[in-house]
């Protein structure tokens, strides 16, 4: 089998069999391609000729270029080439993974960006009640903050997924459901926008049973909605950089803050480990400790 099947056969089975989103699969088409254009250029073609000395030199090339990737990219291009290998390996195609043993870089922990309550606050407040969009973005921003959605998962919701009153059914990454509560802030604002605003926008587009529509009725992309979040932002006035996933990690970081425990913080956040949520308790750790240092008169 020559490379580029072998590349087509594995993103296949992480699409279909494992249920990787079509964003993930994307990605590791691009970081696959390129390793295919590397081992061209040194004359490999088929999977039985790449060696671990192949691997190793494609990872040092890769990370000392030009500019330098970022530490998430180059660990995402070193497990989409690992996890080609070890697809070949297991299927029987190749004898051998010559990426067995090969250690994935260490990241450098990256503590989320959380906005405070008050911030958080003013977001929320910023889109006018008095116009329709206004109404809408409200309806979004409520609904992110409330639930601590994706923006991918917020956009991708039906009218019908908001009738099982005060809970929600998110699908998220490989397709997998979580249930999640929507607070009464968030159902209000909710409910505003399905009355008062959506079947007006409904009526410009086709027929559609999404639940956030575009100013021509079209499903609301994962670009306006960033762009909602951007134009909120600035009218809070607010100077740090707010993306969708900043309401996220304010959803996570105020949980925790609040009491809530963190495996039921992982839950509603859908990680399918608890070491990816405790990195928010890490956050939290940093704000007692500031709170402590600055009150305590013997702190210092």
């Amino acid at each position: 089998m020559q490379l580029d099947r072998a590349v087509d056969a594995y993103l296949r089975h992480i699409a279909i069999e494992r249920g990787l989103s079509d964003h993930t699969v994307a990605a590791y088409r691009r970081d696959l391609g390129g390793y295919l254009e590397w081992l061209a250029e040194r004359g490999v073609e088929s999977p039985d000729r790449v060696t671990r000395a192949h691997v190793e030199e494609f990872a040092a090339d890769r990370a000392t270029a030009d500019p330098p990737p970022a530490a998430s990219s180059l660990a995402r291009l070193q497990s989409s080439v690992r996890g080609l290998h070890r697809f070949l390996a297991r299927e029987g195609i190749v004898e051998a993974d010559p990426t067995v043993g090969l250690a994935p870089p260490k990241q450098p922990q990256k503590l989320p960006k959380a906005l405070t309550i008050d911030q958080v606050e003013a977001l929320l407040q910023a889109p006018s009640s008095e116009e329709p969009l206004g109404i809408r973005d409200r309806a979004l921003l409520e609904l992110l903050y409330a639930t601590g959605a994706r923006v991918s998962e917020a956009i991708s919701l039906d009218v019908d997924d908001m009738q099982s009153g005060e809970v929600l059914r998110l699908r998220g990454k490989g397709d997998k459901e979580r249930i999640v509560p929507v607070g009464s802030f968030a159902r209000d604002a909710i409910d505003a926008y399905l009355t008062r605003v959506r079947p007006a926008l409904a009526a410009k587009g086709r027929a559609t049973s999404r639940l956030f529509l575009g100013a021509r009725g079209a499903p609301l992309s994962r670009q306006s909605a960033w762009l909602v979040i951007q134009k909120a932002a600035e009218h809070a006035h607010l100077t740090a950089h707010v993306s969708p996933h900043t309401l996220r990690h304010s959803f996570a970081t105020h949980l925790l803050q609040g009491g809530a425990d963190v495996r039921v913080v992982q839950e509603l956040l859908g990680h399918s480990s608890v070491a990816t949520t405790q990195i928010y308790t890490h956050v939290t750790a940093d704000v007692l400790r500031d709170m402590y240092q600055s009150a305590h008169p013997r702190a210092v």
